[in-house]
C-alpha cells in the first residue's frame, strides 16, 4: 500500500567495518549483552537506481528501494559535506520494489527529475544483509546498533558486506562516537567512510580498495569559519580513512594518498589554528604527527626507487655495486611499505581515526569558552578566506625572492608554505565564483602548483643523498662496492641541483605574476 509523502530528518549514523570472523566476539561483548532482549532480526533486500552515467552519484544523491519482508521502503539520501556522519534523508512506504518518483516531491532528488532521468533510471545494484538490531542505551541516549552481514551484488560481480551501523536515535552525537571508541578498542573494527552505495558504485567501476585522491571540498557563502574547519578537516580525513585498504594491500599509491589526505588535514589545522587553542587540538597534532612517521619513509623509498633507481637500471648502467645496492634499498623499500600496512593494522590507528572524527565533531575547539576563540570561529567563512590567503601569499612571495639565496632548511620551509597556500587555494576556491575570479584561479592553481613541484624536486635531491649516504654509511670494509654506487648515485642527484634550481626560480617568476583570484 503506498504511503503517504516523506519527511525529511537528519540521519546521524556511524559505521564500523569488521571480519565476519568477529562477530563472536561482538556478541560477547558487554554493550551487546546488556542489550540482547532488544535484538530484531530482519533480512533485507535493497536496489540502488541511478542512470548508466551515475547522474545521482554526481551529485551527491542516493535512491534505493528496500525489502523487508512484504514490506517496501523507499529511501533517498543527500550528502553534501564529505565525510559528515549527517545526512539529510526521506523515507516513505512504497507499493513495490520500482520507486516511486511521485513521493520525491519536497526532496533533494525533485530538482532533477526531468523527463529524461525518469526514462533512464535504472537499478544498477543491490545489497543483500542479515541484519540484526539492538536497542543501546536508555533514558534521555537511544542508540540503535545494527551488524549487518551479506553482500553487494551488480549482478556479474559481489562483494562481502560485515559492517556495524551506530545511528543515533535521540540523545547527544558524542555517545555515538563513545560507543564507536568502545567497539574499536575491543575488536579489530575499523571506522568506514563509505555507505554501501559507494561500495556498490566502485564494485561497479572496478575499483574496490584503488587508492583514492582527494574529494573537493564545497564550501557555502553563508557558512561560518567553524563550520568550514569541520568540513574541510572530514574530507581530509575521508581520505585518510579510503585508503586504508589500498596500504593494507601494500599500494604505494595507497600510502602516497592516505599521507596527502594527512598533509592536507594538517595545514587546515594551521589555516584555522585561530579557532584551536586548546589541549585536545595539541594531542590531536601529536597523533597525527605519529601517523605521518610511519608512513613517511614508505613514501620517500618509493621515489628513490622510481625516480633515481629505476632511470639508472633502464640505461642499463654497469656500476660496479649498483645491483647490490638497488636490492638493499629495494629491501628498505618493502620493509618500509611493511611498517605503513602495520600502523593502519593497528589498535592505534584504529583509535585514531575514531578520535580525530569524534573531535571533529564534538572537540573542545567547537565550544570554545574564551571570547576572541569564539569569535573567530563565528566570521563569515569567505572574510576568514581572504585573510588566509592573502597572509600565505605574501609569505610565499616574500620568502621566494630570495630563493637562489635560501639554503636546504629555508627552501624546505619555503616548500611548505607553498603547499599550505595551495591546500588553502583548493579549500576556498569555490568561494570565488565571479568570471574573474575564475578565469584568475585557473592561472593561479597551475603556477602555484609548478612552483610547488619544483620546490619539492629540491627536497627530494637532499632527502634521496642522505637516504643513499646513509645505506651506504658503515659498509666501506663489508661492501666496497656497494659504498661506490651510492656515491655515484648521490653524484647524480647533487648533478641535477643546478638544473633544479634553475627550474624552481623560473616556476617562482611565473607564480610572481599572477594576480590573486580572490581579490
Amino acid at each position: 500500500m503506498q504511503g503517504t509523502a516523506p519527511s525529511p530528518h537528519k540521519e546521524v549514523e556511524i559505521k564500523l567495518e569488521l571480519a565476519p570472523a568477529s562477530l563472536p566476539a561482538l556478541k560477547r561483548l558487554s554493550l551487546l549483552q546488556a542489550a540482547k532482549r532488544t535484538q530484531r532480526r530482519a533480512a533485507q533486500v535493497s536496489v540502488y537506481f541511478d542512470t548508466e552515467k551515475q547522474t545521482l552519484r554526481k551529485k551527491g544523491l542516493m535512491l534505493r528501494v528496500r525489502r523487508q519482508g512484504r514490506h517496501y521502503t523507499q529511501t533517498i539520501k543527500a550528502t553534501t559535506d564529505p565525510g559528515s556522519f549527517e545526512r539529510n534523508e526521506w523515507e516513505t512506504d512504497v507499493g513495490g520494489k520500482k520507486p516511486d518518483l511521485k513521493q520525491a516531491k519536497g526532496t533533494a532528488l525533485e530538482p532533477l527529475l526531468t523527463n529524461k532521468l525518469r526514462r533512464r533510471l535504472k537499478p544498477l545494484f543491490e545489497t543483500r544483509v542479515q541484519r540484526t538490531v539492538y536497542s543501546v542505551g536508555n533514558g534521555a541516549q537511544a542508540i540503535a546498533l545494527a551488524v549487518d552481514q551479506g553482500a553487494v551484488d551488480t549482478g556479474t560481480k559481489s562483494l562481502e558486506l560485515c559492517e556495524i551501523e551506530l545511528e543515533l536515535e535521540r540523545g547527544r552525537i558524542k555517545e555515538l562516537f563513545d560507543n564507536a571508541r568502545e567497539l574499536t578498542t575491543a575488536l579489530p573494527a575499523r571506522l568506514a567512510l563509505k555507505s554501501k552505495s559507494e561500495r556498490g558504485y566502485e564494485l561497479i567501476d572496478g575499483r574496490q580498495d584503488f587508492p583514492v585522491k582527494a574529494i573537493e571540498v564545497k564550501l557555502a557563502s553563508d557558512t561560518d569559519a567553524r563550520g568550514a574547519f569541520r568540513m574541510v578537516g572530514l574530507a581530509c580525513l575521508k581520505q585518510v580513512i579510503d585508503n586504508g585498504p589500498a596500504v593494507l594491500k601494500g599500494d604505494p599509491e595507497g600510502v602516497h594518498q592516505m599521507r596527502v589526505g594527512l598533509r592536507r588535514l594538517r595545514a587546515a589545522m594551521s589555516l584555522f589554528a585561530a579557532l584551536l587553542r586548546d589541549s585536545q587540538t595539541a594531542a590531536m597534532k601529536t597523533e597525527l604527527k605519529w601517523l605521518a612517521s610511519e608512513l613517511g619513509p614508505a613514501r620517500e623509498l618509493d621515489v628513490l626507487v622510481n625516480r633515481v633507481v629505476a632511470p639508472v637500471k633502464k640505461q642499463r648502467r654497469r656500476w660496479r655495486g649498483m645491483p647490490s645496492l638497488s636490492q638493499e634499498i629495494a629491501k628498505r623499500r618493502g620493509a618500509a611499505l611493511a611498517r605503513a600496512r602495520e600502523a593502519v593494522e593497528s589498535a592505534h590507528f584504529r583509535a585514531l581515526t575514531v578520535d580525530v572524527a569524534a573531535w571533529l565533531h564534538t572537540g573542545q575547539w567547537t565550544d570554545p569558552q574564551d571570547d576572541l576563540t569564539h569569535d573567530q570561529g563565528d566570521v563569515a567563512i569567505e572574510e576568514f578566506a581572504i585573510a588566509q590567503l592573502t597572509r600565505r601569499w605574501r609569505k610565499v612571495r616574500k620568502k621566494g625572492r630570495a630563493l637562489a639565496q635560501l639554503d636546504e632548511r629555508s627552501r624546505h620551509k619555503l616548500r611548505i608554505q607553498a603547499k599550505k597556500l595551495r591546500y588553502a587555494t583548493e579549500f576556498f576556491a569555490g568561494l570565488f565564483a565571479s568570471k574573474r575570479a575564475v578565469k584568475r584561479r585557473d592561472r593561479f592553481l597551475p603556477a602555484l602548483e609548478n612552483l610547488q613541484d619544483a620546490l619539492g624536486d629540491l627536497n627530494d635531491i637532499a632527502v634521496h643523498e642522505k637516504r643513499i649516504a646513509a645505506i651506504g654509511a658503515g659498509q666501506q670494509r663489508s661492501n666496497p662496492s656497494r659504498v661506490f654506487a651510492a656515491g655515484l648515485l648521490t653524484g647524480r642527484e647533487d648533478a641535477r641541483t643546478e638544473a633544479a634550481m634553475a627550474q624552481a626560480t623560473e616556476a617562482y617568476a611565473g607564480f610572481a605574476k599572477i594576480k590573486p583570484f580572490w581579490r
